[in-house]
């Protein structure tokens, strides 16, 4: 795992495209960056496809959402996704209200990601969304 400005970020590889990048520690302003660096150096090595596990993230400000949307939208140009899971309330309210609940999938758990992703049977981001809307 590399661990800088208090932000851990372990890899692990599901597929010659798709990479699990766990987020541990506060993604703020002063981590922000190495997140960031983190998720261009696995579109650098061809993964297309990312799940960001933010289960031991407690808390994100503008500028880690910032670099969340700027991924979204880089890898959706080379016909990529950008999901999510295990983000604690005050993490998927921030998602929430800015919206990119709406273009990124959120997930319960890496389990249920990892199934979207590689099409194992389970539950789906329309499944997991609708849950989580009616707690």
């Amino acid at each position: 795992m590399t661990e800088d400005a208090g932000l851990g970020v372990e890899v692990f590889l599901i597929g010659p495209d798709t990479a699990i990048l766990a987020v541990r520690g506060e993604l703020d302003i002063s981590t922000a960056p190495v997140l960031h660096h983190r998720l261009a150096e696995q579109v650098a090595h061809g993964r297309r496809h990312l799940l960001l596990d933010v289960t031991e993230m407690p808390f994100m400000d503008s500028s880690g959402l910032s670099v969340i949307v700027r991924t979204v939208n880089e890898v959706r140009d080379v016909g990529g996704t950008v999901s999510l899971s295990g983000a604690r309330p005050v993490v998927r309210r921030l998602f929430d209200l800015t919206g990119v609940g709406l273009t990124c999938p959120l997930y319960d758990s890496v389990d249920d990601a990892r199934r979207a992703l590689t099409g194992e049977p389970g539950d789906t981001a329309t499944d997991v969304r609708q849950d989580a809307v009616t707690r």
